[in-house]
């Protein structure tokens, strides 16, 4: 079964996180925020930050103890059952695409500044992006990730500049009354602009893919939340002190007019381009997380099956996307903005009160398997916090609101009747549920017994073997498996090797939809198997999906503290300078010795030549090459190509060297040292006489060699037999 990578550092959890909070929630919302409350908008986000603290708190408690993908769904349905898995789902998945349908929306509004759009038509416009989006999500266009980074770092960029320019122009008469509604309007305003933060929940539902997400999953959600707030709560204070509460309270671009009190025109049609390019950024973040949920309650059984279909050929759940597309296109066309916006918020702070409620579920059932490795402070009282505020937000929020959880509820209990009943799995709160789970916080600590946990830093679930003394990554572009697994085992100094085959799928795509092997993948296992036997060799064998190959590999290498990686080659090491290989990345940042292989055809080895220039890793080089000679029963031979300028001196110490060097190699060899011109030449015509061709190599290459290619990369495309690539780096 194929595993999940960890390859997401905290830096770039972070700014996932980000990512996911900044958008409609500054871009449009505060206007709205303000008609309620007024200038202490700024104060309803704060107010609304420390709202969310507890469920953030508890999300990475959960996360740690459960790191897989699916994020709340999962922590609810391990917690309450199938019941309220389905109900979760539900709930998320309709707060995420309420949410980006307000992006679209929103976006509309700043297109306005640009280009001439009438009321009817922004609904078009929208429903035009919305379009887009799905196409988008659809075809699964690799990196668009990396993209919305840099859109994100504009927008920051960007709203820096705002606060930069706009403080010191702060209004006083804009910021009195402070609470225009008083108390219940302040109240009423954070519960409004609650949904602000959801961004929290993308990250927990990467779980599975972070690095040592014990340290780096609580860490990322408090820093994100901290910045996010930060970044809410300043903005928020400058757009009520420098727009009139009268043009504020019913703008869907309040940070267009803000750049454009502050700089004039152009300054405001650049804050327009950005917003929209954010908004943009974020319905496509929208769209891309809250489709997957249908996908893996449908996995789950918890939904029909049709959701969980992917496609052939862009390997993205189509159908899921789809509805999730349909449900928003309903939503934009018959909502408006402020509904959509409390119904967003509503869902959310249902989530994130169930959130609380699971933490102190798992923890007074004492369940066996949770056994977290970061545990909330405070607890319970802050879990009980979270749940109180909770409940009096929804309350704040209206009766549409209210109305419409109910009916979430029952739209859940429906489809778990209908076709969630199929689901076998039962909840920790089944096994425990006689007990009513408030009472259960007088309930001393009990020990429990059993198997210890995998360690939940360890990549790929723990299941590579430890004492794998090379990795073999198979990417499907090798020319046969067998061989180059076989050339890893004849440089392996280890006990056994790790074969691990590596699809790569868009970032569109869900990685635990390709939980089962292809028949590639399992033909690849088969034969592996076979050569096993045969050879009398130790090869494990593993697949793991991927959003991106290079991280993988590395992390791959890094699991097992390998002495080697080895993958095979199509000659071209250099990374290239628009697009980048795995092999050039991997070549610069993987820590292991680092071998390529470039097969031929050649099947039946019996000599080997070794191309040096004489340099101090001579030794280790040959070491190397000993082992493969000795491995396939073949001969070695030493090549030393000199130029004329050599003097006769310098050609007698080099053979003295290296006659000193082969003396101590227990295989049979022979010193080659050939006078030439054309090098290239010369090593070509010396491999049509051998079966393997080795050439050690630089650890890098500079920007020359990436244009050029190096010599190295001459010889290996002029070789007539097979070339092994070695660069050593421990």
């Amino acid at each position: 079964m194929k595993k999940l990578e960890r390859s997401l550092s905290l830096p770039y959890v972070i700014a996932i996180s980000i990512g996911g909070m900044l958008g409609s929630g500054i871009f449009v919302l505060p206007g709205l925020a303000s008609s309620i409350t007024g200038p202490s908008v700024w104060l309803a986000y704060l107010l609304g930050a420390i709202c969310v603290l507890p469920a953030a708190l508890s999300k990475s408690e959960l996360a740690t103890a459960m790191p897989s993908s699916g994020g709340t769904y999962v922590y609810i349905e391990r917690a309450f059952g199938p019941l309220f898995g389905t109900i979760s789902g539900i709930g998320l998945w309709l707060s995420l695409l309420l949410k980006s349908s307000f992006a679209l929306i929103g976006l509309s509004a700043y297109l306005s500044v640009l280009i001439k759009i009438d009321s009817a038509m922004a609904q078009l416009v929208a429903i035009g992006f919305l379009i887009l989006i799905l196409l988008l999500n659809i075809f699964g266009v690799k990196k668009v990730g990396k993209v919305q980074l840099l859109i994100v770092s504009v927008s920051l960029i960007g709203l820096g500049a705002l606060f930069i320019i706009g403080f010191p122009k702060t209004n006083p008469d804009f910021l009195t009354p402070f609470m225009s509604e008083g108390n219940a309007g302040l109240i009423s305003a954070v519960a409004f602009v609650y949904i602000s933060y959801s961004g929290v929940i993308k990250v927990a539902a990467i779980a599975g893919e972070i690095k040592n997400p014990s340290k780096n999953l609580p860490l990322a959600m408090i820093l994100s939340l901290l910045s996010i707030t930060a970044i809410y709560v300043f903005t928020a204070f400058i757009l009520v002190g420098n727009i009139s509460p009268e043009s504020l309270g019913t703008d869907l671009k309040p940070i267009h007019t803000l750049a454009y009190i502050l700089g004039g025109k152009y300054f405001g049609y650049t804050a327009a381009v950005v917003g929209i390019l954010t908004l943009l950024s974020g319905a496509n973040s929208g769209v891309l997380a809250s489709s997957r949920f249908p996908f893996a309650m449908a996995r789950d059984l918890l939904m029909p099956t049709v959701f969980s279909k992917i496609h052939s050929k862009y390997l993205t759940p189509v159908i899921a996307i789809l509805f999730t597309g349909l449900l928003m296109a309903l939503v934009i066309l018959f909502l408006d903005v402020v509904k959509i916006a409390k119904l967003a918020s509503a869902f959310m702070v249902m989530m994130f009160i169930a959130v609380n409620f699971c933490v102190i579920i798992l923890r007074e059932t004492s369940a066996q398997w949770y056994k977290p490795t970061y545990k909330s402070p405070l607890y319970p009282f802050l879990q009980v916090f979270g749940i109180i505020s909770g409940f009096v937000l929804l309350m704040l929020l209206g009766l549409l609101p209210l109305i419409s959880v109910v009916v979430v509820f029952l739209l859940g209990f429906l489809v778990y009747l209908f076709i969630g009943k199929k689901a076998t799995r039962t909840g920790v709160l089944t096994n425990y549920g006689h007990i009513p789970a408030l009472f259960l916080f007088y309930k001393k600590d009990q020990g429990t017994t059993g198997l210890e946990p995998r360690d939940s830093s360890s990549s790929l679930d723990g299941k590579l073997v430890s004492d794998a003394g090379t990795i073999v990554p198979l990417l499907g572009n090798e020319n046969s498996a067998e061989m180059l697994v076989e050339m890893a085992s004849a440089i392996n100094t280890r006990s056994s090797v790790q074969a691990v085959n590596i699809t790569e799928v868009p970032n569109q795509t869900f990685l635990e939809a390709l939980n089962k092997d292809t028949p590639k993948v399992l033909s690849i296992e088969r034969r592996l198997k076979r050569l096993s036997k045969i050879q009398k060799l130790k090869i494990d064998f593993e697949s793991a999906v991927t959003h991106e190959v290079s991280n993988t590999i590395a992390e791959l290498s890094g699991q097992t503290n390998c002495d080697w990686l080895v993958m095979g080659w199509d000659g071209r090491a250099h990374s290239g300078i628009l697009v980048r290989n795995p092999v050039g990345w991997l070549l610069a940042n993987v820590q292991s010795n680092f071998a390529l292989f470039k097969d031929n055809g050649i099947k039946n080895i019996s000599k080997i030549v070794i191309a040096l220039r004489p340099g101090r890793k001579d030794r280790n080089f040959l070491a190397v090459s000993e082992r493969v000679a000795s491995f396939y029963g073949a001969s070695l031979t030493l090549l030393h190509i000199i130029t004329p300028s050599f003097s006769k001196k310098e050609a007698n110490k080099i053979k003295e060297k290296s006659s000193s060097l082969l003396s101590n190699l227990k295989v049979p060899t022979t010193l080659e040292v050939l006078e030439s011109e054309n090098p290239l030449y010369s090593i070509s015509k010396v491999s049509s006489e051998h079966d393997l061709l080795i050439l050690g190599a630089p650890e890098k290459d500079n920007w020359i060699s990436i244009l050029l290619g190096t010599r190295r990369d001459k010889f290996t495309e002029s070789s007539a037999c097979s070339v092994l690539r070695l660069t050593m780096k421990c």
